[in-house]
């Protein structure tokens, strides 16, 4: 229950920074905003998808999976950040849960995600994008959206936790969103790829999710060389599965990197 007690402070803590510096809650919105905008203006013209309601309908799951990945970088350069400020031996000092920090870290980083998710469902609607399935189909959707970003966060905090400076930590994490976001089939059906990058981004964590999400928004989904697979035929428990074992994998990987890096 202290442990519990200490992680619900330290999130608090994360919420309350958002008033105090909202230029951060503002620029989180506006960029995912304008990839909505450009993708829907720029390139919707232009890529054909035989869904009902044009490129939109494929777009928006895209975007909404894309914006949550970078939940990567966000707990990646703020751990950095505490890091080099010597914020996380302060914590140290005090009386309380050694995985605290980590936890409430990542639990706010992820909360933000609300608010976002929030915008831009605004403004995909604004333009066009127009779910048919069920409220309560939208909402599970939604739902995962948020633990997908909350896992990935814990892929941040390893990288946070493992870098020097936060300049470094940016590219790295760069690194590791933009490959399985675009080589994935949040922008365009993968059929125009090579075959051999079609298996990469039809097994890619980023696509499943796509996917998963296309379903639970009531959209049907275009898959290449890969069609027939248990990916294509069930991207939800696909999903969910990368879900768990990222978390597996990262979360006692971070919480020791966390207690190596504090001594």
């Amino acid at each position: 229950m202290s442990a519990f007690r200490d992680t619900l402070i330290i999130t608090q803590r994360q919420l309350r920074l958002l008033t105090r510096v909202p230029e951060v809650l503002i620029f989180s919105t506006i960029q995912p905003v304008m990839f909505v905008l450009l993708f829907r203006y720029v390139f919707g013209g232009s890529i054909s998808t035989g869904q009902p309601g044009g490129y939109v309908q494929l777009l928006m799951p895209g975007i909404f999976v894309q914006t949550v990945a970078f939940t990567l970088a966000g707990t990646a350069s703020g751990l950095a950040e505490d890091m080099k400020k010597g914020l996380i031996d302060r914590f140290r000092s005090l009386p309380i849960s050694q995985s605290a920090l980590v936890i409430g870290r990542t639990l706010g980083d992820s909360l933000l995600n609300i608010v976002v998710l929030a915008v831009m469902g605004m403004a995909g609607y604004a333009v066009g994008w127009r779910p048919s399935s069920g409220l309560g189909n939208v909402a599970l959707g939604f739902l995962f959206l948020l633990l997908f970003g909350y896992a990935l966060s814990w892929v941040g905090a390893l990288v946070g936790l493992s870098a020097s400076d936060a300049r470094v930590v940016q590219n790295v994490s760069f690194i590791v969103t933009f490959p399985l976001t675009f080589l994935s089939n949040a922008f365009a059906p993968t059929k125009g790829m090579p075959r051999v990058l079609q298996y990469f981004a039809e097994w890619n964590p980023v696509s499943t999710m796509v996917a998963a999400c296309r379903q639970l928004f009531g959209l049907e989904n275009q898959f290449g060389a890969t069609a027939g697979s248990f990916p294509s035929e069930h991207p939800l428990t696909t999903s969910f599965f990368y879900i768990i074992l990222i978390m597996v994998i990262f979360v006692p990987l971070s919480l020791r990197r966390y207690r190596n890096a504090s001594n």
